[in-house]
């Protein structure tokens, strides 16, 4: 298997993986059990993962990391709007 598709097919998986818990979220408008916490910590290792992407120039990384982080923002937005509304 070549390397860029099984880098491209794993990032997929992983970027995915929050999906779920997103669309529960949205669908219940209940953020009551998600971390803040976590959730900045996880933001701030897949922008790393971005920017080291950019210096190796891979992007299976980028992309896989950058859609994970846009994933990630819109549930900690989420946060800020649902928390304490359930």
């Amino acid at each position: 298997m070549n390397e860029e598709l099984l880098g491209l097919i794993a990032g997929a998986l992983t970027s995915v993986a929050m999906m779920p818990q997103l669309i529960k979220v949205l669908k219940e408008k209940n953020a009551e059990d998600i971390s803040l916490v976590m959730l900045l910590i996880l933001i701030s290792g897949l922008s790393l993962w971005v920017w080291y992407g950019f210096i190796k120039d891979e992007l299976p990384i980028i992309l896989s990391n950058a859609f994970a982080v846009l994933v990630n923002i819109t549930l900690l937005i989420c946060c800020f709007i649902f928390k304490n509304k359930a």
